[in-house]
């Protein structure tokens, strides 16, 4: 995982995690690191996520890596293997430093950012130097691991004390879309709070199509019951409220949508759905 890294810090903290606003966790993480350094700013990214949807946390992670200032510390945690024999990671790209469990969650933000340098955490060692607090929890490394670790960090803590470099992290690969001359068959890859479906087909993919054309697009989405959309539109308010559409939404991704509806519902969708995109062959 080699690549360019920065010793910057900005002081802001991202948190992303599965464990909801129902429990305390989210605010005992919170605690753990103002109690560390009281000047962090803390930024929620999400914690809604279906729990244990490692994919899902890789994906979100990923959108919000870019928009954040150089030296912010991202902390996800959605880690189904806590307390097992997983490595806890700190990864250091060029403009922010990654911490979570070596599960892939942290890898899609990681090569986004042009790759970095990975460490895994030494556990006894950090808690021999008071950078972890004895003892460490088997269920709730978030507030007994991460937390701190990401508070130290964004202090200036160097990497040379979190542990060893290592060459190789658990990666997770996005489903690639199958592209012919005048199709391409992909997939729905998440689902966000409104039931819009996001594809795993991208605007490049589109643009690679023979004969392309917004209006000359046709998406058909489901297993046994088809639905077909024809064109894609530039806005949602560009149909009528409840029709269904296609556009190439903010992550530059196709996106199936239902106007100030759920195409999740409409569809009954959920990820794996498959989505196919065919455009008029040419003579």
């Amino acid at each position: 995982m080699a690549g360019r890294v920065s010793s910057a810090r900005s002081g802001i903290i991202t948190l992303l995690t599965d464990f909801g606003m129902r429990d305390a966790f989210v605010g005992i993480m919170k605690g753990v690191i103002l109690g560390a350094y009281p000047r962090a700013q803390l930024v929620d990214l999400a914690h809604d996520l279906d729990p244990q949807d490692v994919l899902a946390g890789a994906l979100l992670l990923r959108s919000a890596v870019p928009y954040f200032p150089r030296g912010t510390v991202h902390l996800a945690v959605i880690d189904p293997g806590v307390g097992s024999s997983r490595r806890g990671l700190v990864i250091a790209t060029r403009a922010a430093l990654l911490v979570g469990p070596d599960n892939g969650v942290l890898s899609l933000a990681a090569r986004a950012l042009g790759g970095g340098r990975a460490h895994a955490l030494d556990i006894d060692q950090l808690v021999a130097r008071r950078i972890v607090h004895a003892p460490v929890s088997q269920t709730f490394h978030g507030r007994d691991v991460f937390a701190p670790i990401a508070a130290h960090l964004a202090k200036g803590l160097p990497l040379r004390s979190i542990g060893p470099a290592v060459d190789r992290i658990v990666e997770l690969a996005v489903p690639a879309c199958r592209i012919a001359r005048t199709q391409i068959a992909g997939e729905v890859i998440h689902i966000d709070r409104f039931g819009n479906l996001i594809t795993n087909i991208g605007a490049d993919d589109l643009a690679g199509l023979a004969s392309y054309s917004p209006a000359s697009l046709s998406v058909s989405i489901g297993r046994e019951r088809r639905e077909r959309i024809d064109g894609l539109v530039p806005a949602y308010a560009s149909v009528p409220k409840g029709a269904l559409l296609t556009i190439l939404g903010s992550w530059g991704q196709l996106e199936v949508a239902v106007r100030d509806g759920s195409a999740r519902q409409w569809l009954s969708a959920r990820c794996g759905t498959p989505v196919r995109v065919t455009v008029p062959a040419t003579r």
